[in-house]
């Protein structure tokens, strides 16, 4: 969603760090095409101009100018700022209330209330252990109540039953009434929408709220409409008192301008991200590693923490066993390419590790996309289980073999098998020497880890981040191992020397293609 923002601000602190000294002048230049760049993202414009005024305050103070690198003095400034617009601290959903706890869904139709509703639903019953009633009170929109019934199949969580031609406010009072006697602790309820804020909307909203007095009232705005997902939320929260929003849709191409307003134009925190169509694609928003994300810096401890959720921990450990005696057969690099998949893929997991975002080209060169993954992981499932221990057995009528039950070609095979020699020969080089020991493959090109960091990294968060330090000039060496080394393996990290590591194709920029 930040992608245009984060490449015109990466454009204006380049040049910035390419200045061995800042005059007032400079830090002016840089300040009007920051704040171009906010407009263009559609960013509110007495937002914009508030930020870009914090900014310079801090930004022409003598320590600034001064200092010895004051071009990553300024990009710290703006993040700071930025962190300030978006809400200092992570709000998750607060179920400090007494039993049973009642969320309204607010939003326009087709911003996404129902699929996040259930979202929700899931995210609390299997994070916290709660016992969740969902209602929808979309008695407007065709088949709406069907859709949250079938959304609660799904996920196995209780919906309430269906009474045709019932109005909101009587299945609110049934609702409450029902998660009573059945003992639930959250009631979620999925209320309807209109094309545009109206009265009758409003009127509908505020009758729903007096009867089953909800501790949150969430704001589901869809990220895409821009500027007016900030007006959405502006006349919901002046009738409603919103509690926080849950932005949709954020995979999309939006400019990301309305992440930015809506929190600094309404004072309610972004509480959630809907990060696509699946029901467990939805994240807390923290304001600090948006930010980071935003100014290219990163998102190493979410990356951490989306690895802990989806990583079986005994599979990682067998296999962290293995690499630590230099052991990788093929099965290993499939349950690498499929822990790659459940963390969203090559773009989920890239965007998160810092500097990556100025390698976009040579990826987009690369031509690489998540089916390159599913097509190794598919030659991989063709072979038998000699073959996937011992590659060096595939001959030419194996390989034509494979193809032919994979779908692929015997060059797709022969250059999964060049990534997995390379990958096997990185494991050795770790066996013997550590991190040190990988030097040759990267061409002399993977940074050095810190002195003191230990060969298996914590798991905290916290920790890590501080371990890692400020990554926002370019890539860390990330370790490859289990849960206890903290990243997930990521596959084809032994990219050829001069291209991009950690591309599972194993090919390297322009260098895989064919002039």
């Amino acid at each position: 969603m930040f992608e245009s923002l984060t490449d015109r601000l990466g454009s204006v602190f380049d040049n910035l760090r390419g200045k061995g000294a800042l005059g007032p002048k400079d830090v002016d230049e840089a300040l009007r095409e920051v704040r171009r760049a906010l407009l263009e993202a559609d960013v509110a414009l007495p937002v914009a101009k508030s930020f870009i005024d914090k900014v310079r305050e801090r930004a022409v103070g003598q320590e600034v100018l001064r200092s010895v690198t004051p071009g990553q003095q300024v990009v710290k400034i703006v993040h700071d700022a930025m962190v300030e617009t978006l809400g200092t601290e992570p709000a998750p959903i607060s179920l400090a209330a007494a039993a049973p706890v009642v969320i309204m869904m607010v939003g326009l139709q087709g911003s996404g209330k129902t699929t996040s509703t259930a979202k929700i639903a899931k995210r609390l019953t299997e994070q916290q252990k709660k016992k969740i009633l969902m209602a929808s009170l979309d008695v407007r929109r065709p088949a709406a109540q069907e859709q949250l019934k079938v959304l609660g199949g799904q996920t196995e969580i209780a919906t309430l039953p269906i009474i045709e031609g019932q109005q909101p406010v009587d299945i609110t009072k049934r609702a409450v009434q029902a998660a009573k006697l059945g003992g639930y602790d959250v009631i979620m309820l999925d209320t309807a929408g209109r094309l545009h804020v109206d009265e009758a909307l409003m009127a509908e909203m505020a009758d729903v709220r007096a009867v089953s007095e909800p501790h949150e009232i969430l704001l589901v705005a869809d990220s895409l409409t821009g500027q007016d997902a900030v007006n959405v939320a502006e006349q919901f929260h002046e009738r409603m008192g919103l509690t926080g929003i849950v932005l949709t849709r954020t995979d999309g191409d939006g400019r990301g301008g309305a992440a930015l307003s809506m929190r600094a134009v309404t004072g309610v925190p972004i509480k959630l991200l809907g990060t696509g169509e699946k029901l467990d694609e939805l994240e807390d928003f923290a304001p600090d590693r948006v930010a980071g994300r935003i100014l290219g810096m990163g998102d190493v401890v979410s990356l951490v923490e989306k690895a802990a959720e989806t990583i079986d921990a005994e599979k990682a450990n067998k296999m962290a066993a293995k690499m630590k005696k230099g052991q990788f057969d093929l099965d290993d690099l499939a349950e690498q390419l499929k822990q790659m998949g459940r963390m969203g893929g090559m773009a989920g997991v890239l965007g998160m590790l810092p500097g990556m975002g100025k390698m976009k080209k040579q990826m987009n060169a690369a031509e690489l996309d998540d089916s390159v993954i599913k097509r190794q992981g598919a030659i991989i499932s063709s072979m038998t289980k000699a073959e996937r221990r011992n590659p060096k057995i595939l001959n030419a009528s194996r390989k034509k073999r494979v193809a032919a039950g994979s779908g692929t070609s015997v060059q797709e095979i022969n250059r999964l098998l060049k990534m997995h020699r390379q990958m096997a020969d990185m494991m050795k080089k770790m066996a013997k020497g550590g991190m040190k020991g990988l030097g040759g493959l990267f061409g002399g090109g993977m940074p050095e880890m810190p002195a003191d960091l230990p060969a298996d990294m914590p798991t905290d968060p916290a920790e890590i981040q501080r371990l890692l330090g400020d990554q926002a000039g370019g890539m860390p060496g990330l370790p490859t191992g289990s849960i206890a080394g903290g990243l997930p393996g990521l596959p084809g990290m032994g990219g050829a020397p001069g291209g991009l590591p950690g591309l599972p194709s194993g090919r390297g920029g322009k260098k895989g293609k064919k002039k």
